[in-house]
């Protein structure tokens, strides 16, 4: 009989992390064995709500912010399911949504991966399938050309195998987390999930989303608490991704192709301030990111 571990990484995300671990409680009983609450050192009464309303829930203080990779491997190296799943704190599973990932999964002897159709917020569907990263895809981005850059096919109403899913929810046999190793710890946060999908490829275990599984992610949990700092972790992230995957080379090709990206953004985001557009305050904070960004590229120091 297959197990579930549940392990969610939280940092200052109380109301997210209380809505996810309700929504677990809507599970087949005896499927999930355990969970885990990996608390990141928050400040926001996050470890003492679990312990007060959810005492049956495992909870590691880290006493510092680990990150996502290495907080979530603290956890699987103590879990004792024959499956992981790996659920952001700013997710609410629906009832059901983890007994048909299971399913598939252990009814599928060469997938490794798989994570559901994934909602908003706001009830629009989230895309969580993507490609691996690319020169070409990044000269797309750098440029904004969105519709040269669509990451798979619109359809999302059958299996599909995929390149990466997005580490917002994912359910990984044991098996395959042992073969291919747990999160890369040198991503902080961002980038780990890509660099995890690839291996899981390279190591020629299949992905797959998997739509009659569903979920709401809603997106900025943790990293809604510092945006500019995590916009920044994630050039630091791809950065690495670029340098461990494609060499010396790959990674000049991304830094430079990220220098463009966000030097025509600020352009485009000055203009539109200086004509008093609609949504100031958001072109503002678009503006202000993309510059925040650029300084770090150009002197490696956050502003």
């Amino acid at each position: 009989m297959e197990t579930i571990s549940v392990i969610i990484v939280s940092w200052n995300a109380r109301d997210y992390l209380r809505g996810v671990l309700r929504s677990l409680e809507q599970t087949t009983p005896g499927l999930v064995e355990e969970i885990f609450v990996v608390d990141n050192d928050s400040k926001d009464g996050s470890p003492e709500m679990v312990e007060k309303e959810f005492p049956a829930v495992t909870l590691v203080r880290t006493g510092q912010n680990l990150g996502f990779a290495k907080a979530n491997n603290l956890a699987m190296k103590q879990a004792r399911g024959t499956q992981f799943a790996l659920i952001n704190s700013d997710v609410v599973v629906h009832p059901g949504c983890l007994e048909t990932l299971s399913a598939h999964l252990s009814s599928h002897p060469g997938v490794g991966l798989v994570g559901p159709l994934v909602f908003g917020g706001d009830g629009k569907p989230q895309e969580t399938r993507r490609r691996l990263p690319s020169v070409a895809r990044s000269i797309f981005r750098a440029f904004s050309i969105d519709r040269f850059n669509k990451p798979v096919s619109e359809k999302r109403n059958a299996v599909q195998s995929v390149e990466v899913l997005n580490g917002c929810f994912w359910l990984a046999k044991r098996s395959a987390v042992e073969e291919v190793g747990g999160l890369d710890e040198r991503f902080f946060f961002y980038a780990e999930d890509v660099d995890w999908c690839k291996r899981f490829g390279v190591a020629g275990w299949k992905i797959e989303f998997v739509p009659a599984a569903t979920a709401i992610h809603f997106g900025g949990g943790s990293s809604a608490n510092a945006p500019f700092r995590y916009s920044v972790e994630m050039l630091k992230a791809n950065l690495k991704y670029w340098r461990k995957h494609h060499g010396v080379l790959g990674q000049a090709v991304y830094f430079t192709l990220s220098l463009l990206h966000h030097l025509l953004r600020m352009a485009l985001r000055g203009l539109q301030l200086l004509l008093r557009g609609r949504n100031k305050e958001d072109i503002r904070y678009k503006f202000d990111r993309s510059k925040i960004c650029l300084c770090w590229l150009l002197t490696q120091r956050e502003i």
